[in-house]
């Protein structure tokens, strides 16, 4: 989708020439697992990022209390918590660079471990 002031407009509805003069945003739908809500407030958010990093640092700023469930003190993200990113793993877990699509869906949730 290309992203054109307030609306939208398909990529086929720009003409070529113009193509290169339009902006696309990429906004990223982040959620989290209920069990982490009952915890701290973690609304679900669309934010523009076009990474990993810079999606958790939009929604930080907005969200801190947030932080401390999902990173750890170095800034990467705990053992026990899995990030999702269009329904794949998290490959980039300390530098959080992976890149994110126009509408990427992003899902945080508690890894369960133990025996």
């Amino acid at each position: 989708m290309v992203r054109q002031g307030k609306g939208r407009l398909g990529q086929d509805s720009v003409p070529p020439a113009y193509q290169s003069l339009t902006t696309i945003t990429r906004m990223a739908h982040l959620s989290f697992t209920p069990n982490l809500a009952r915890l701290t407030p973690c609304p679900d958010a669309d934010l523009p990022a076009a990474t990993i990093a810079q999606l958790f640092e939009r929604y930080f700023s907005e969200w801190p209390g947030v932080r401390s469930y999902v990173l750890d003190d170095q800034g990467a993200v705990r053992k026990h918590i899995r990030v999702l990113v269009d329904g794949l793993n998290l490959r980039d877990r300390r530098q959080l660079s992976d890149a994110l699509a126009a509408q990427s869906k992003v899902f945080v949730f508690q890894a369960l471990s133990g025996g």
